[in-house]
């Protein structure tokens, strides 16, 4: 007899580790209610995860309350998978680690609002410093939750439902874990990524050190590190903020490929119309526009153009399509400020 929910779960285990190749991959399960891991750790191939009989094992696990956790196997050192736990973004900022070349191999709905995103940095595996430094780059970036940044934390696994009690819908049925995005291959910046992040380790002489090693700066002298620690929350602030304007304006949803030019100017209004102040707009902009300064070759000129016209055209008229474009907003402030 044909089993369809078994079949729809080897589907989606199967692309979610095609996009994420590796030899052995850890599994975990953990009891929703407890937290209490189910006895014993295992390490499977691609091709014993996704045999029926170890499909139907799990899935009998997950109606039981178990959650199913996931990390490609890497001993001692990361594989070269990063995770992102985007639980407080929306799908937005997705694009805009396309735009900036930190695309994702695999992006995971594991709850209705809720995003995971495995970023493919390295084709050989990493140390488990840097790794966990690049995790709390990316999640400072992108706004991930940076609780879930060490080395090889845990993604879930496709296919299986989320069971956490808060997740459940109006009428009491735990989320499917839905793959959005699957495409084999390291991030396209992935690369230059690392080597950045090289350098700024380069700084430190005790690479065995990773708690003093993630908390410091690539500069030398702890003035230094607040500063650039200071620099990263900014950062991630920023690109935070224009991404949640992204997402209310609809912009990617209205126009795949947008002039990002234009898209500036809007979110500079309506910064503006809310009182922000300029130097923060265009602090907010230099952090958040995709690729960013892309061909201007004088960024700070073209700010101060951009925020120009955005007051010329508050000063000459309301913004043209504000009721259409907000009509989701409510009566709420910008986000993050």
């Amino acid at each position: 007899m044909f089993d369809r929910g078994l079949y729809l779960t080897m589907q989606a285990v199967r692309r979610q580790l095609a996009a994420m190749p590796h030899d052995l991959y850890l599994v975990r399960l953990i009891h929703c209610q407890t937290r209490r891991a189910f006895p014993g750790e295992r390490l499977w191939t691609a091709a014993q995860l996704t045999h029926p009989a170890t499909i139907r094992f799990l899935r009998v696990r997950n109606r039981e309350g178990c959650d199913v956790y996931i990390h490609p196997y890497g001993e001692e050192r990361n594989p070269g998978y990063i995770l992102v736990d985007l639980d407080h973004t929306g799908p937005a900022v997705v694009e805009i680690m396309r735009t900036n070349g930190h695309d994702p191999c695999v992006v995971l709905q594991t709850s209705p609002g809720h995003l995971q995103a495995w970023v493919q940095v390295s084709t050989t595996p990493i140390e488990p410093a840097m790794a966990s430094y690049l995790g709390k780059q990316l999640a400072h970036f992108y706004g991930g939750d940076l609780a879930s940044t060490d080395w090889r934390h845990l993604g879930r696994l496709a296919g299986f439902t989320n069971q956490k009690p808060q997740r459940r819908n109006g009428r009491g049925y735990p989320p499917w874990v839905k793959v959005l995005h699957a495409h084999v291959g390291p991030a396209s910046q992935g690369a230059a990524l690392l080597e950045a992040a090289q350098r700024d380790l380069g700084y430190h002489s005790n690479l065995a050190r990773p708690r003093r090693i993630l908390l410091s700066a690539p500069a030398h002298g702890d003035a230094a590190g607040t500063d650039w620690l200071a620099r990263s929350a900014a950062v991630a602030d920023g690109a935070k903020i224009y991404a949640g304007w992204l997402q209310r304006l609809r912009i990617l949803e209205r126009f795949p490929q947008p002039d990002w030019s234009i898209a500036d100017k809007w979110v500079a209004k309506e910064l503006l119309q809310r009182g922000t102040p300029a130097p923060q707009v265009a602090a907010i902009l230099r952090d958040g526009s995709p690729g960013f300064p892309r061909q201007h070759s004088h960024p700070d000129d073209y700010l101060r153009r951009t925020l120009a016209r955005a007051a010329r055209e508050l000063a000459a008229s309301p913004f043209p399509e504000r009721d259409l474009l907000l009509h989701c907003e409510g009566q709420t402030h910008a986000p993050g400020l």
